[in-house]
Parts: structure tokens; sequence; C-alpha cells
């Protein structure tokens, strides 16, 4: 568990710990920093003092208005796509828990998602049907897309492939990894994605992920049963790393992915619901070394 003092306060006490706010701030930031511009400078072409622009960036502007987030996104040069989204994303209350609707104010291709992963330190996640996206290879994420986005071209879907690949750099960089600590239902296992060929190098990719010192792989099997009792469903709690004081960055985020939208929570009692959630489907889970194990022997039985 978190040590969870300054979580509590800071998701429980500030306003400033919205997640859309956060969001839109790190892309802001991200396209200021590509255009080659300081915080000074951004904010004299915008008329404003550099605190207001801190406060933007960091999540903390108490009012944003639409016509000022697509005046920075000129000033950046943010295509058009990404500026809807943006705006989109400058229009959302001010909440705890967040359902990101698609298509709702922010386009349905605007991935809200990968930015927050990004900004991760630490993922605990269970995953019930599918491979976690971040341990997925080329040819399963490729076989997944073909069949939810049909009508894309096969440079769209290659594109699509390499952002997802890309996302994988979060814990394979030299400089201070990301932790993860993934629970896969043995049903993923189990589930053909793309065919034999494919479903065994993917098995196999799983159980060399997971002798990284930054990767924890564990397999609910089938014997364990319903540990809890309910169905979660996949989920993702994210967390932030610390400041000099020990104090979190940001507050720990629950992301649980939808057909129709995804959820965001930051309350503190959703995040420790998820929290023990995940900690007994860790301990129903098989150990690492004989989830490894099964990896290897149920690839083998994909190519026997």
């Amino acid at each position: 568990m978190r040590a969870s003092a300054g979580s509590d306060r800071l998701s429980a006490d500030s306003a400033s710990s919205t997640l859309p706010r956060r969001q839109l701030g790190r892309y802001l930031r991200d396209w200021r920093t590509q255009a080659g511009l300081t915080i000074a400078g951004a904010s004299k072409l915008m008329e404003w003092g550099a605190s207001t622009l801190q406060r933007l960036e960091k999540g903390q502007a108490d009012r944003i208005r639409t016509i000022d987030i697509q005046e920075l996104c000129r000033i950046y040069g943010i295509p058009d796509e990404l500026a809807d989204g943006l705006k989109g994303l400058a229009q959302q209350a001010a909440v705890k828990s967040w359902w990101h609707a698609y298509g709702d104010l922010i386009p349905e291709n605007f991935d809200v998602y990968v930015g927050l992963e990004a900004s991760a330190q630490q993922l605990s996640s269970y995953q019930s049907e599918l491979v976690l996206g971040l341990l997925q290879t080329a040819e399963y994420a490729m076989a997944l897309n073909r069949l939810g986005y049909p009508g894309d071209s096969e440079a769209e879907l290659d594109r699509r492939v390499q952002l997802r690949l890309q996302r994988q750099a979060l814990i394979t960089r030299k400089v201070s990894p990301a932790t993860v600590d993934v629970v896969l239902n043995e049903s993923v296992l189990r589930r053909v994605v793309g065919g034999a060929k494919v479903m065994a190098a993917q098995l196999r990719h799983l159980a060399d992920f997971s002798t990284r010192e930054n990767v924890s792989l564990r397999i609910l099997p089938f014997a364990a049963g319903v540990p809890l009792g309910v169905s979660t469903g996949p989920f993702t709690v994210l967390e932030f790393g610390t400041d000099s004081k020990g104090q979190p960055i940001e507050p720990p985020v629950v992301y649980a992915e939808g057909f129709t939208g995804d959820l965001y929570l930051e309350r503190r009692t959703d995040v420790r619901r998820y929290d023990r959630a995940h900690e007994c489907l860790r301990r129903s889970a098989l150990d690492i070394q004989p989830s490894r194990h099964l990896l290897r022997q149920v690839a083998k039985e994909y190519v026997a």
C-alpha cells in the first residue's frame, strides 16, 4: 500500500487535483517546450503574467477559457485534431470521479490515458481479458487493432501499433523506468488473439518481460475461482512518485477502460478499494516463477 497521509490530503483537499485539468496542463507544457518557448515567452504572447500560465500547466487554474486554450494551441502549432481534444479537457467539470465518454466534448480519437500513463512511476494492474497494452507484442496489438478499427488503412493501423509500442519505453528505459505490477487472469492466456503463432510469441514475450527487475507478473489461475466474490473488470492504479519532501507529486488515479468511455477515479476511498482488490488478486495468483513457467508452458501448447 502507498504512503497514504500525503496522498489523502492531496486527493481530498486540493481542488487542483482534477485529472482533466492536469492532463490539459501536461499537453500544453509539452507543446510549449517543443515550440521552444519559455514560460515567460509564452506568457508574453498571451499578455499574461507568468504565474497564470504556470497555474494552467500545473492543473491549478481556477477558471479556464476555451478561447485562451485555442490561442495557446495556435501559438504552439498544435494540430487542430489535438486542439479539439484540449479544448474538450478545458470544459470538463472539476470532479474527483470522471467518466470520459467517447465523443462527448473530447473527440473519440483523443487518448487521455496515454498522457497520464507516461507520467506514472508505478502501475498496478489487473487484466481479465487482454494483455496489458504496455506488454503487448506488435503482432498481438495489430490483431486487436484490425478488429477494433476495420475501416483503417494499413498505414493507419501501423501507426496505431507503433504508438502502442512506443509506450513501452516507460518500463524499458534505462533511467527511472516505471514499476509495473500486473495480475493476468488465466483467460488472457487462453483467449486466442491473432492465431496460435501470435499467441505463442506473446506469451514468450510476457515470460521474458517478467524477468525484469521493475516488472512483477502473476497469473490468476482458473483454480483460484473469484477471489473478490465479484468481477472488477480490468483496471490500473497509477502512481506518480513523490517530491523532495516525500509528498505525492500527484494523487493516485484508478483507470478502468470501458467500451463507450473510460472511468478515472481519484477519491481516496475509491483508490483504496482498488488497492485492496489488487492485493487480494495478487495473493490468490501464482507466484512470479510459477507464473513464468505457466506462460512458457502454454506458449508451447500453441505451437505443438
